[in-house]
């Protein structure tokens, strides 16, 4: 399918704009902006398309009333800030959506919500009904209470894991580099990709970060892997500039456009694989490799061998083979105390000896993903 008719065919799209598009020269929210980002997003709604807009900002939105001059590293004073511009940016998406009669509604994620299975649901559950309200959903990593643990990382990576969830037709990202380039941009003879129709169109290309605005923290080569996770799922990408998003949206040919790859596939499971960190690693026996592995089984006791790190039941921890290699990623049903009791047993003998709680997987086949 040729760009135009992707950007134009799809029916629900996911927009992702960075805090470097948004911000302006002294800081802080540009409200012209986020008006011509708006006026582009109702647009497109009026042709018929559902939008769901990742919207990078808060922390940036918080700086000036903290009197804080850059995107600050300690973690509670980025928390401190996401507290005080979240409101902020949202308010000013308010005040330009309702110019047009359009409701907007906050979402605000962490990782905890998509990757255990009833937050999962949830948060599918809300987005959709808000789209099915007719409003515009504006969603963003949950800044104010994610630890450093349980963050996305980038907003490029959240829009990517948000058009799985929301089943989006097409994913844009709205940088402000206006597509994706073989070297610097910047540096004389570079030139731009106009399409990526596979990895192979990626090699010999030199990623590098995009921005010097300070204020946000993704860059290219984020941008690059959210389209790698998106296109590996059947969701064709466009990565252009903040001032091109009414071109692109309407079908020109700008930036760059990332061809699907792959097939949709569970979306929680994708969560599980891109956004998240393992707590722990449980060691496995080769049979019990093959068996997740080969079979897609769940694992058992039986075939566990050792643990390493700190868990609780519900945590992400790695599979890992005899060589240490990760094979798997998956929803642990015990506590690292617990899996040392657990190592190389049967399932009958733990049931006899320790109860009907202890019958069940060590990690279920369907809170499990192959790496």
């Amino acid at each position: 399918m040729e760009p135009r008719q992707l950007v134009l065919g799809a029916r629900r799209v996911v927009v992702k704009v960075g805090s470097s598009s948004l911000t302006s020269a002294a800081g802080g929210i540009d409200p012209e902006r986020v008006r011509a980002l708006v006026e582009v997003l109702v647009a497109a709604r009026e042709r018929g398309a559902e939008v769901v807009l990742v919207s990078s900002g808060a922390i940036a939105a918080g700086l000036a009333p903290l009197g804080l001059r850059r995107r600050p590293r300690a973690l509670p004073v980025q928390q401190a800030a996401a507290s005080v511009g979240q409101g902020l940016l949202v308010h000013r998406y308010n005040e330009e959506l309702a110019r047009h009669g359009v409701v907007a509604g906050q979402v605000l994620l962490t990782v905890d919500d998509v990757t255990r299975r009833a937050h999962y649901r949830n948060a599918f559950q809300t987005l959709a009904k808000l789209l099915d309200l007719g409003v515009l959903p504006i969603v963003n990593e949950n800044d104010t209470v994610a630890t450093s643990e349980i963050r996305f990382g980038d907003n490029d990576r959240l829009a990517a894991l948000v058009a799985h969830l929301v089943r989006a037709d097409l994913l844009v990202l709205l940088s402000d580099v206006d597509g994706l380039y073989d070297a610097d941009p910047s540096a004389p003879g570079s030139s731009m990709l106009r399409e990526v129709r596979d990895a192979d169109d990626l090699d010999g290309v030199r990623i590098g970060k995009a921005g010097a605005a300070g204020v946000g923290t993704g860059g290219m080569q984020t941008k690059v892997e959210a389209a790698r996770i998106a296109t590996g799922a059947g969701i064709p990408v466009v990565l252009t500039s903040a001032d091109q998003a009414a071109a692109a949206l309407a079908g020109e040919p700008v930036g760059t456009v990332f061809h699907a790859t792959g097939r949709r596939r569970p979306t929680r499971l994708l969560w599980l694989r891109h956004a998240t960190e393992p707590k722990g690693a449980l060691l496995l026996d080769a049979g019990a490799v093959r068996a997740v592995v080969e079979r897609r089984a769940s694992l058992l006791a039986a075939g566990v061998t050792g643990v390493t790190g700190t868990f609780t039941a519900g945590d992400p921890v790695d599979l890992a083979g005899p060589d240490g290699v990760p094979v798997a990623r998956g929803l642990v049903n015990f506590d690292s105390a617990e899996v040392p009791t657990l190592v190389g047993r049967s399932t009958k003998e733990l049931k006899r000896e320790l109860g009907t709680a202890y019958e069940r997987e060590v990690v279920h086949r369907d809170d499990l993903v192959l790496l």
